[in-house]
């Protein structure tokens, strides 16, 4: 069976503290898993970078959800394609909290990214690396 995969990437609207990532994270697993959906969300503070994969019509339905969010501005689907497997078994997130800026971000993306192509893992170090300027 066949997989469907789309990266995107974001900016915020508005303020958004690590306290309100982790309850976006929290509720996206849930509802992503009830459709089979995984992936990886990045948050720099200023950015979302995130990979959603799974059954093609529910990976459609959760983008297109994002793409109604307010809290999402300036979104671009950065890559869209059929893959054979996951690269990622689970929901992973990382995050910058903009308070306590982790200065092991890219090895804890790097970790996550374990069996990730390397397309998306250069988007995702790439993304980790950036400054929040």
């Amino acid at each position: 069976m066949s997989l469907h995969q789309i990266m995107y990437i974001s900016s915020t609207t508005g303020p958004l503290s690590s306290a309100d990532c982790a309850v976006i994270a929290r509720n996206s697993a849930r509802r992503n898993s009830a459709d089979d959906v995984t992936g990886l969300l990045l948050f720099n503070s200023r950015r979302f970078l995130q990979v959603l994969e799974g059954p093609k019509d529910a990976v459609e339905r959760v983008y297109a959800r994002i793409a109604r969010d307010g809290r999402h501005g300036a979104l671009v689907k950065l890559r869209e394609k059929t893959i054979e497997q996951r690269e990622f078994g689970e929901w992973g997130m990382a995050y910058d909290d903009a308070d306590h800026p982790s200065q092991s971000l890219k090895d804890k993306v790097s970790a996550l990214l374990d069996k990730a192509g390397p397309s998306t893992r250069a988007h995702f170090i790439g993304s980790a690396e950036m400054h929040r300027n």
